[in-house]
């Protein structure tokens, strides 16, 4: 089979996560800065087949889209085009940056390592696929369509 990839996309880094090769597992891989993210997915889809990109897009309390929802919705656009035979999706984001804060306090990270804004952003992308591996039977993601 092959690899999910997610991405906690953010306007200064973007953290991404990808699933083991029977889509049961999700693992944080890396976080880059915007200009190096297409570069990294190549080389990384070269190597590890994807199947499809989930892409975090973050809602507010009352289910509008956040302000950065433009900059996400371009960015996959940008996706599309580097990828066109690649599926992608949306996955309501909510509350990641909060959990992956409370994993890596769980975890026994020092307060130090837990202001790593790029720990945070990979911990989210693979709370992000965690969420969507648990729960894409059950078809709540929203396909991207060009």
């Amino acid at each position: 089979m092959k690899r999910i990839l997610a991405i906690d996309y953010g306007l200064k880094r973007i953290g991404v996560a990808a699933s083991d090769p029977t889509q049961t597992i999700a693992g944080g891989l890396t976080t880059l800065s915007i200009n190096e993210i297409f570069t990294f997915l190549e080389e990384y889809s070269k190597k590890n087949p994807v199947e499809k990109f989930v892409i975090g897009l973050p809602k507010q309390m009352n289910g509008t889209d956040s302000e950065i929802v433009p900059h996400i919705r371009k960015f996959a656009e940008r996706l599309k085009n580097h990828f066109p035979e690649t599926e992608i999706v949306f996955f309501d984001e909510r509350f990641t940056s909060v959990l992956a804060q409370r994993a890596m306090r769980e975890g026994g990270l020092r307060q130090k390592s837990r202001r790593n804004k790029g720990l945070i952003d990979k911990i989210s992308a693979t709370i992000i696929l965690e969420d969507f591996l648990s729960n894409k039977n059950f078809n709540i993601s929203i396909a991207y369509n060009s």
